[in-house]
């Protein structure tokens, strides 16, 4: 919302939902399933594919829009994400090696 100046009042009218309802998913204050259409609704409303909200909400990777696509600096964190993930997975295995073979989990 930030990045687009946009206000919950706001994303509230171009989702065409409740005021409460955009204030609820912005602060996750009454966790609870959500219909595939309201999350389709303030996605469309934040200017993203209608399935955002609910790829993000599964635990998956949304594809990015355009102008993610070619960031940089989203680029930079995403090397740097998976260059973390193989030194913990590194960091693992030296870990299991340096272990005493009578040593339990």
């Amino acid at each position: 919302m930030a990045e687009t100046r946009m206000t919950q009042l706001d994303i509230a009218s171009r989702a065409r939902l409740s005021l409460t309802t955009v204030r609820e998913l912005q602060h996750n204050l009454n966790p609870r399933r959500r219909r595939p259409q309201t999350l389709a609704a303030v996605s469309e409303a934040l200017g993203w594919p209608p399935d955002y909200l609910a790829t993000v909400l599964r635990g998956d990777r949304p594809t990015p829009h355009a102008d993610e696509a070619g960031d940089p600096i989203l680029q930079a964190i995403d090397h740097l994400g998976l260059e973390i993930r193989e030194l913990r997975d590194r960091v693992e295995q030296i870990e299991r090696q340096l272990a005493p073979e009578d040593a339990t989990p």
